[in-house]
């Protein structure tokens, strides 16, 4: 797949991508770093497109974004 291509990512992160980006552009971020945040932000909450092969974080785990809420033990 060629850097850039979209067509791996589910319908869903596409509508997440687009509505997401519409907010940065009316916080007036130009169309091309709106776009770039944009999927950047779906990329972290839901680990990229639909790629296959080894090396994939099980399903089910905790999101990038909710990662860092987990409770951690202190000594």
């Amino acid at each position: 797949m060629p850097r850039g291509s979209k067509s791996s990512y589910t319908s869903k992160q596409k509508r997440q991508a687009r509505h997401i980006e519409s907010g940065y552009r009316k916080r007036g971020l130009s169309e091309g770093e709106a776009e770039r945040r944009a999927w950047a932000t779906v990329n972290k909450t839901t680990g990229g497109g639909n790629r296959s092969g080894s090396g994939r974080r099980r399903s089910g785990g905790a999101s990038s974004s909710k990662r860092g809420r987990r409770a951690r033990k202190r000594p």
